[in-house]
Protein backbone atom coordinates (compact mmCIF):
# COMPACT_ATOMS: atom_id res chain seq x y z
CA UNK A 1 0.00 0.00 0.00
CA UNK A 2 1.26 3.80 -0.81
CA UNK A 3 0.72 6.18 1.84
CA UNK A 4 1.28 10.18 0.70
CA UNK A 5 4.02 12.42 2.31
CA UNK A 6 2.96 15.93 3.13
CA UNK A 7 4.17 17.21 -0.12
CA UNK A 8 1.25 15.14 -1.65
CA UNK A 9 -0.87 17.11 0.66
CA UNK A 10 -0.52 20.37 -1.43
CA UNK A 11 -3.42 21.61 -3.63
CA UNK A 12 -6.58 20.20 -3.94
CA UNK A 13 -8.27 22.77 -1.50
CA UNK A 14 -11.73 23.61 -0.44
CA UNK A 15 -14.38 25.97 -2.20
CA UNK A 16 -16.72 27.72 -0.41
CA UNK A 17 -19.42 29.88 -0.54
CA UNK A 18 -20.17 32.98 1.20
CA UNK A 19 -23.49 32.42 2.85
CA UNK A 20 -23.85 36.04 5.03
CA UNK A 21 -22.20 39.04 3.67
CA UNK A 22 -23.09 38.56 0.37
CA UNK A 23 -25.05 42.01 -1.63
CA UNK A 24 -28.43 40.77 -1.70
CA UNK A 25 -30.64 41.03 -5.22
CA UNK A 26 -28.46 40.12 -7.78
CA UNK A 27 -28.36 36.70 -7.80
CA UNK A 28 -24.52 36.01 -7.80
CA UNK A 29 -22.47 33.41 -6.18
CA UNK A 30 -18.99 34.89 -4.18
CA UNK A 31 -16.63 31.31 -3.02
CA UNK A 32 -13.54 31.23 -1.56
CA UNK A 33 -10.59 28.97 -2.42
CA UNK A 34 -9.61 28.18 1.09
CA UNK A 35 -5.58 27.92 0.24
CA UNK A 36 -4.59 28.37 4.34
CA UNK A 37 -5.76 24.68 3.94
CA UNK A 38 -2.16 23.50 2.64
CA UNK A 39 0.47 22.33 4.74
CA UNK A 40 2.24 25.13 5.20
CA UNK A 41 -0.82 27.53 5.51
CA UNK A 42 -0.45 29.19 2.36
CA UNK A 43 -1.37 29.51 -1.28
CA UNK A 44 2.60 29.63 -2.08
CA UNK A 45 2.88 26.27 -0.87
CA UNK A 46 2.04 25.61 -4.73
CA UNK A 47 5.10 27.52 -6.16
CA UNK A 48 7.17 26.50 -3.54
CA UNK A 49 7.38 23.13 -4.34
CA UNK A 50 6.95 23.35 -8.06
CA UNK A 51 10.01 25.88 -8.23
CA UNK A 52 12.06 23.30 -6.34
CA UNK A 53 10.94 20.53 -7.91
CA UNK A 54 11.37 21.70 -11.35
CA UNK A 55 14.53 23.30 -10.89
CA UNK A 56 15.89 19.91 -9.27
CA UNK A 57 14.81 17.53 -12.42
CA UNK A 58 16.08 20.11 -14.69
CA UNK A 59 19.38 19.33 -12.79
CA UNK A 60 19.63 23.26 -12.10
CA UNK A 61 19.72 22.32 -7.92
CA UNK A 62 20.64 19.21 -6.28
CA UNK A 63 20.14 18.14 -2.73
CA UNK A 64 22.13 19.45 -0.28
CA UNK A 65 22.41 22.92 -1.94
CA UNK A 66 22.02 26.31 -0.51
CA UNK A 67 18.88 27.98 -1.92
CA UNK A 68 17.95 32.03 -0.75
CA UNK A 69 14.73 33.51 -1.59
CA UNK A 70 13.55 36.94 -0.70
CA UNK A 71 10.17 36.65 0.97
CA UNK A 72 7.24 38.51 3.21
CA UNK A 73 6.19 35.91 4.85
CA UNK A 74 3.77 32.87 3.10
CA UNK A 75 6.58 32.30 0.00
CA UNK A 76 9.09 31.95 2.94
CA UNK A 77 7.50 29.78 5.02
CA UNK A 78 6.20 27.44 1.83
CA UNK A 79 9.95 27.66 0.76
CA UNK A 80 10.94 26.52 4.40
CA UNK A 81 8.41 23.67 4.18
CA UNK A 82 9.93 22.38 0.22
CA UNK A 83 13.15 22.49 1.58
CA UNK A 84 12.89 20.67 4.48
CA UNK A 85 10.83 18.22 2.76
CA UNK A 86 13.10 17.57 -0.30
CA UNK A 87 16.62 17.96 1.60
CA UNK A 88 17.78 21.85 0.95
CA UNK A 89 19.47 24.62 3.28
CA UNK A 90 17.21 27.71 3.12
CA UNK A 91 18.09 30.83 3.52
CA UNK A 92 15.16 33.49 3.70
CA UNK A 93 15.51 37.60 3.40
CA UNK A 94 12.73 39.41 4.79
CA UNK A 95 11.50 42.80 6.00
CA UNK A 96 11.90 43.24 9.72
CA UNK A 97 8.36 44.19 10.38
CA UNK A 98 7.16 41.04 9.47
CA UNK A 99 5.03 39.49 12.24
CA UNK A 100 6.55 36.66 14.88
CA UNK A 101 4.49 34.25 13.54
CA UNK A 102 5.90 34.51 10.31
CA UNK A 103 9.65 34.61 11.43
CA UNK A 104 8.97 31.34 14.10
CA UNK A 105 6.92 29.68 11.28
CA UNK A 106 10.24 29.79 9.14
CA UNK A 107 12.45 28.44 11.79
CA UNK A 108 10.32 25.69 12.69
CA UNK A 109 11.01 24.01 9.19
CA UNK A 110 14.71 24.73 9.56
CA UNK A 111 15.55 28.08 7.34
CA UNK A 112 17.98 30.59 8.23
CA UNK A 113 16.50 34.23 8.40
CA UNK A 114 18.37 37.45 7.31
CA UNK A 115 16.01 40.67 8.61
CA UNK A 116 16.49 44.13 6.23
CA UNK A 117 15.07 47.39 7.34
CA UNK A 118 11.17 47.86 6.91
CA UNK A 119 12.30 50.87 4.97
CA UNK A 120 14.68 48.90 2.81
CA UNK A 121 11.06 46.83 2.44
CA UNK A 122 10.84 43.83 -0.09
CA UNK A 123 13.03 45.68 -2.65
CA UNK A 124 16.14 45.80 -0.27
CA UNK A 125 15.28 42.06 0.30
CA UNK A 126 15.33 40.74 -3.26
CA UNK A 127 18.67 43.07 -4.15
CA UNK A 128 20.46 41.58 -1.21
CA UNK A 129 19.13 38.05 -2.53
CA UNK A 130 20.94 39.03 -5.50
CA UNK A 131 24.08 39.84 -3.92
CA UNK A 132 24.26 36.90 -2.24
CA UNK A 133 24.12 34.56 -4.73
CA UNK A 134 26.46 36.72 -6.75
CA UNK A 135 29.10 36.08 -4.06
CA UNK A 136 28.16 32.48 -4.32
CA UNK A 137 26.50 32.10 -1.67
CA UNK A 138 23.89 30.16 -2.78
CA UNK A 139 21.41 30.08 -5.55
CA UNK A 140 18.33 32.51 -5.55
CA UNK A 141 15.05 30.68 -6.79
CA UNK A 142 13.57 34.26 -7.92
CA UNK A 143 9.95 33.78 -7.07
CA UNK A 144 9.04 37.37 -9.30
CA UNK A 145 11.22 36.20 -12.06
CA UNK A 146 10.39 32.03 -11.68
CA UNK A 147 7.76 31.13 -14.34
CA UNK A 148 7.25 27.61 -12.41
CA UNK A 149 5.56 29.70 -10.11
CA UNK A 150 2.86 30.66 -11.91
CA UNK A 151 3.20 27.04 -13.36
CA UNK A 152 1.96 25.79 -10.19
CA UNK A 153 -1.64 27.74 -10.56
CA UNK A 154 -1.96 26.39 -14.68
CA UNK A 155 -1.29 23.39 -13.20
CA UNK A 156 -3.22 23.33 -10.39
CA UNK A 157 -5.28 26.14 -9.17
CA UNK A 158 -6.97 27.05 -12.27
CA UNK A 159 -8.03 23.27 -13.23
CA UNK A 160 -8.93 22.92 -9.39
CA UNK A 161 -11.50 25.86 -9.83
CA UNK A 162 -12.46 25.34 -13.12
CA UNK A 163 -13.78 21.69 -12.04
CA UNK A 164 -15.41 22.94 -8.67
CA UNK A 165 -16.94 25.14 -10.17
CA UNK A 166 -18.06 22.34 -13.04
CA UNK A 167 -17.13 25.40 -15.11
CA UNK A 168 -19.21 28.10 -14.06
CA UNK A 169 -16.83 30.43 -13.04
CA UNK A 170 -17.09 33.70 -14.87
CA UNK A 171 -15.02 35.76 -12.20
CA UNK A 172 -11.55 35.45 -10.55
CA UNK A 173 -10.62 37.89 -8.37
CA UNK A 174 -7.09 37.68 -7.05
CA UNK A 175 -4.44 39.83 -4.46
CA UNK A 176 -0.83 40.88 -6.25
CA UNK A 177 2.00 40.48 -5.04
CA UNK A 178 4.40 38.10 -6.66
CA UNK A 179 1.58 37.59 -9.52
CA UNK A 180 2.21 33.97 -10.00
CA UNK A 181 -1.46 33.29 -8.68
CA UNK A 182 -3.26 35.54 -11.34
CA UNK A 183 -0.81 34.81 -14.04
CA UNK A 184 -1.19 30.76 -14.01
CA UNK A 185 -4.99 30.87 -13.31
CA UNK A 186 -6.03 33.62 -15.58
CA UNK A 187 -4.01 31.22 -18.08
CA UNK A 188 -5.75 28.61 -17.35
CA UNK A 189 -9.19 30.13 -16.82
CA UNK A 190 -8.90 31.69 -20.18
CA UNK A 191 -7.92 28.99 -21.96
CA UNK A 192 -10.95 27.21 -20.92
CA UNK A 193 -12.79 30.11 -21.14
CA UNK A 194 -11.80 33.48 -22.83
CA UNK A 195 -14.64 35.45 -21.38
CA UNK A 196 -13.83 34.52 -17.64
CA UNK A 197 -13.22 38.10 -16.12
CA UNK A 198 -9.74 38.14 -14.37
CA UNK A 199 -9.94 40.63 -11.51
CA UNK A 200 -6.22 41.85 -9.60
CA UNK A 201 -6.29 43.97 -6.26
CA UNK A 202 -3.14 46.22 -5.38
CA UNK A 203 -3.00 48.69 -2.71
CA UNK A 204 -4.80 51.66 -2.72
CA UNK A 205 -2.39 54.69 -1.96
CA UNK A 206 -1.05 54.82 1.83
CA UNK A 207 -2.02 51.09 2.24
CA UNK A 208 0.71 48.63 3.79
CA UNK A 209 -1.06 45.29 3.17
CA UNK A 210 1.16 42.02 3.72
CA UNK A 211 1.41 39.79 0.34
CA UNK A 212 -0.45 42.74 -2.51
CA UNK A 213 2.10 45.14 -3.68
CA UNK A 214 2.23 48.32 -6.27
CA UNK A 215 5.93 47.38 -7.56
CA UNK A 216 8.09 49.96 -8.91
CA UNK A 217 8.94 50.03 -12.18
CA UNK A 218 11.76 48.29 -12.01
CA UNK A 219 10.94 45.79 -9.26
CA UNK A 220 7.54 44.34 -11.44
CA UNK A 221 7.79 41.11 -11.27
CA UNK A 222 8.77 39.98 -14.78
CA UNK A 223 6.13 36.72 -14.79
CA UNK A 224 3.84 39.86 -14.61
CA UNK A 225 2.02 40.09 -18.24
CA UNK A 226 -0.98 42.96 -17.51
CA UNK A 227 -3.00 41.46 -20.75
CA UNK A 228 -3.81 38.93 -18.70
CA UNK A 229 -5.25 41.01 -16.01
CA UNK A 230 -8.77 42.52 -17.63
CA UNK A 231 -9.70 44.52 -14.06
CA UNK A 232 -7.49 46.07 -11.45
CA UNK A 233 -8.72 47.66 -7.87
CA UNK A 234 -6.88 49.39 -5.70
CA UNK A 235 -7.91 48.17 -1.89
CA UNK A 236 -7.61 50.59 0.99
CA UNK A 237 -6.06 49.19 4.34
CA UNK A 238 -8.96 49.89 6.35
CA UNK A 239 -11.85 48.08 4.20
CA UNK A 240 -9.06 45.21 3.71
CA UNK A 241 -9.02 44.80 8.06
CA UNK A 242 -12.38 45.09 8.10
CA UNK A 243 -14.13 42.95 5.44
CA UNK A 244 -10.74 40.47 7.62
CA UNK A 245 -12.22 40.80 10.47
CA UNK A 246 -16.15 40.33 8.81
CA UNK A 247 -15.51 37.07 7.21
CA UNK A 248 -14.23 35.57 10.84
CA UNK A 249 -17.07 36.80 12.67
CA UNK A 250 -20.07 36.12 10.10
CA UNK A 251 -18.60 33.40 8.09
CA UNK A 252 -16.12 31.37 10.23
CA UNK A 253 -13.67 32.15 7.85
CA UNK A 254 -9.92 32.92 9.60
CA UNK A 255 -7.90 34.66 7.18
CA UNK A 256 -5.49 37.30 6.67
CA UNK A 257 -5.35 41.07 5.43
CA UNK A 258 -4.25 40.13 1.70
CA UNK A 259 -7.50 37.55 1.82
CA UNK A 260 -9.62 40.41 3.41
CA UNK A 261 -8.72 42.75 0.64
CA UNK A 262 -9.51 39.63 -2.14
CA UNK A 263 -12.90 39.40 -0.60
CA UNK A 264 -13.83 43.03 -0.47
CA UNK A 265 -12.98 43.15 -4.06
CA UNK A 266 -14.73 40.44 -4.74
CA UNK A 267 -17.55 42.31 -2.93
CA UNK A 268 -17.25 44.93 -4.91
CA UNK A 269 -18.11 42.89 -8.23
CA UNK A 270 -20.72 41.84 -7.17
CA UNK A 271 -22.34 45.04 -6.48
CA UNK A 272 -21.91 45.71 -9.77
CA UNK A 273 -22.60 42.24 -11.90
CA UNK A 274 -26.16 39.80 -12.35
CA UNK A 275 -26.10 36.39 -12.17
CA UNK A 276 -21.98 35.63 -11.62
CA UNK A 277 -19.96 33.30 -9.94
CA UNK A 278 -17.07 35.22 -8.64
CA UNK A 279 -14.19 33.23 -7.18
CA UNK A 280 -11.75 34.79 -4.52
CA UNK A 281 -8.48 33.48 -3.16
CA UNK A 282 -8.25 33.47 1.20
CA UNK A 283 -4.57 32.87 -0.06
CA UNK A 284 -3.59 32.54 3.79
CA UNK A 285 -4.72 31.90 7.71
CA UNK A 286 -5.89 34.43 10.18
CA UNK A 287 -3.44 32.96 12.96
CA UNK A 288 -0.09 34.41 11.11
CA UNK A 289 -1.74 37.70 11.98
CA UNK A 290 -2.71 37.45 15.58
CA UNK A 291 0.14 39.88 16.96
CA UNK A 292 -0.13 42.56 14.89
CA UNK A 293 -3.47 43.22 16.16
CA UNK A 294 -5.54 43.52 13.80
CA UNK A 295 -7.89 41.54 15.01
CA UNK A 296 -8.54 43.33 18.35
CA UNK A 297 -12.23 45.00 18.64
CA UNK A 298 -12.33 47.94 17.01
Amino acid sequence: MSYPTIADCVGNTPLVRLQRIIPAGRNNTILLKLEGNNPAGSVKDRPALSMIQQAQARGDIRRGDTLIEATSGNTGIALAMAAAIMGYRMILIMPDNATMERRWAMEAYGAELILVSKDSGMEGARDLALQMQQQGQGIVLNQFGNLDNPLAHYQGTGPEIWQQTQGQVSHFVSSMGTTGTIMGTSQYLKEQNPAVQIVGLQPADGAAIPGIRRWPQEYLPTIFDRQRVDQVLDIGQQEAEQTMRQLAREEGIFCGVSSGGAVAGALKLAEQVNDATIVAIICDRGDRYLSSGVFAPE
